[in-house]
C-alpha cells in the first residue's frame, strides 16, 4: 500500500537565506490578504466567488502590476499554493468544519509550500536540501528520508525555522502486532483511562508554562510596540508557548506509539471538541452562567490535546495493522456494566460510579471505558464497512497523512 509521511527538520540558514525565507513568507501572506478581501468584496457586491483558476488569473496580474511588481521576486509555486489554502479554508467553512477565513498577521503561521518535486534536491549525505530562489539551505539530519519526495514545506516556529518533507513509499501491508482491544475514556483528572484498568496521568503542558507565560506576556505589554526591547519580549513568548506545544507532542507521540502498538484494536468516543470548549459567556441578551467555571474547564480540555491524540492513534493504528473505532459518547458513563441499568444517578460523583440498580462500584472513568470497549465491538461486528474508515481524518486505512 502507499504510505504518505512527513519528516520534520530543523533549518540551518544563513542570514541571507534568513532574510529570503521571510520575505518570500511575507509574500504568501500577502497574496492570501488580498484574495481573501478581493472575496469579500466580490460577495458584498453580489458578485460569484472567484475559483482557484480565477485568483491565479488575478495573482498573475498581481505580479505583473505596477503596485506590486516585488511578488515576482518570491518562487510562484508558494504563492499558488497559498490560493489554494484559502479555496480550502472557504470548503471548511462552507461544510461548518470551521470559521470564516481571518486575514493572517506577521509572526503567526509565516510559511510556504512548494509543490513540484522536480524542482526539489534532497542530499542527505551532506544535509542539504535545494529549495527555488534560496539555493541549498543546510538542516539538522535526526532521521532518514524514506520514500519519493512530493512537496516540503518551510515554516517558522518559535524564532526557528523548520522544513517538512512529506514523501511517498510503497510498504507492505501490515499485520497487528498484538491482537488486544481496548477501550479509552477521555478526562481531566486523568488524561486517558484504558478498560484494562491502567491510565495515563495528565501532563498538562499549557498549566505548566502559565506563570512564565504570564510574566512575560507581562513584560511585552509594558514595551513600546515594535522597539527592540518589545520584539525581545515578543520572541521570548514566542519561545515558550513553542515550549508548551513541543513538550504536548512529544507526550502525545509517546502515548499513542504505546498504544497502537500493543493492541489491535482501539475504541474511543466521538467527541465534539470544538463544540465542547466553547465560551460560557453567552451575549449581552442571554448572559452565560458559570462562565468562570467553564472557562477553566475548556482551558483544561484544550491544554489535554484530545483532538491531537486521536489523530495520532488514527495514523499509527492504521501503519501497525489495527483499527480506531469512534463511538458515540451518549450515556457511555451512565450504563452500569454488570447489569446494563442506565440512569444519571449511577454517577453520584465525578469520579465514582455506583449503580442504583445491582450496587455495582468502580472508578467511573474506568467504567465509560469499558462500556466504550463494548460499543465499540459492536459497531465493528455491525459496520465492518465502516470500521476501515476514520471519521476523525476522513481517510482509508492506510493512507493517513501525520503532519506532526
Amino acid at each position: 500500500m502507499q504510505r504518505l509521511q512527513a519528516f520534520k527538520y530543523e533549518l540551518r540558514p544563513d542570514g541571507q537565506q534568513q532574510r529570503q525565507m521571510r520575505r518570500f513568507a511575507g509574500s504568501c501572506r500577502f497574496v492570501f490578504n488580498k484574495a481573501l478581501a478581493l472575496q469579500r468584496a466580490r460577495y458584498e457586491q453580489g458578485e460569484k466567488k472567484l475559483g482557484y483558476a480565477g485568483l491565479c488569473k488575478e495573482l498573475t496580474a498581481w505580479r505583473n502590476g505596477s503596485e506590486t511588481p516585488w511578488l515576482k521576486d518570491a518562487p510562484v509555486h508558494p504563492l499558488q499554493q497559498t490560493l489554494k489554502d484559502l479555496e480550502r479554508a472557504y470548503a471548511n467553512f462552507f461544510a461548518k468544519r470551521a470559521d470564516f477565513p481571518r486575514f493572517k498577521k506577521k509572526g503567526q503561521s509565516d510559511s510556504l509550500r512548494y509543490p513540484d518535486p522536480k524542482q526539489i534536491k534532497l542530499d542527505q549525505g551532506n544535509a542539504r536540501i535545494f529549495l527555488p530562489k534560496l539555493g541549498w539551505l543546510r538542516y539538522r539530519n535526526s532521521r532518514e528520508v524514506l520514500g519519493t519526495v512530493k512537496n516540503v514545506t518551510v515554516s517558522l516556529s518559535g524564532g526557528k525555522w523548520f522544513v517538512s518533507i512529506q514523501t511517498e513509499r510503497e510498504v507492505e501491508q501490515p499485520l497487528p502486532q498484538s491482537t488486544t482491544a481496548v477501550g479509552i475514556d477521555m478526562g481531566i483528572a486523568r488524561f486517558a483511562t484504558l478498560s484494562d484498568g491502567s491510565h495515563l496521568e495528565p501532563l498538562n503542558s499549557f498549566k505548566r508554562h502559565e506563570t512564565a507565560l504570564r510574566k512575560a506576556q507581562q513584560a511585552m505589554s509594558r514595551k513600546t510596540t515594535f522597539s527592540n526591547n518589545w520584539k525581545k519580549a515578543k520572541a521570548r513568548v514566542q519561545r515558550i508557548h513553542s515550549r508548551i506545544g513541543n513538550t504536548r507532542r512529544d507526550y502525545l507521540h509517546k502515548a499513542t506509539s504505546t498504544i497502537s502498538q500493543n493492541h489491535a484494536m482501539v475504541c474511543i468516543e466521538h467527541l465534539q471538541v470544538r463544540n465542547m470548549s466553547k465560551s460560557g459567556a453567552g451575549s449581552t441578551e442571554k448572559p452565560g452562567t458559570n462562565v468562570r467555571a467553564k472557562s477553566g474547564l475548556n482551558k483544561a480540555i484544550l491544554d489535554q490535546g484530545w483532538f491531537e491524540f486521536r489523530r495520532q492513534l488514527d495514523y499509527k493504528l492504521a501503519w501497525n495493522g489495527g483499527y480506531l473505532i469512534a463511538v458515540p459518547p451518549q450515556n457511555t458513563s451512565r450504563t452500569c456494566p454488570a447489569c446494563g441499568h442506565v440512569s444519571k444517578d449511577n454517577r453520584q460523583t465525578q469520579a465514582q460510579f455506583a449503580c442504583v440498580e445491582c450496587g455495582f462500584e468502580e472508578n467511573a472513568d474506568l467504567v465509560g471505558a469499558i462500556n466504550i470497549l463494548r460499543a465499540g465491538h459492536a459497531r465493528f461486528a455491525c459496520e465492518v464497512s465502516d470500521a476501515v474508515r476514520s471519521p476523525a481524518a476522513g481517510t482509508r486505512r492506510g493512507e493517513s497523512v501525520p503532519a506532526d
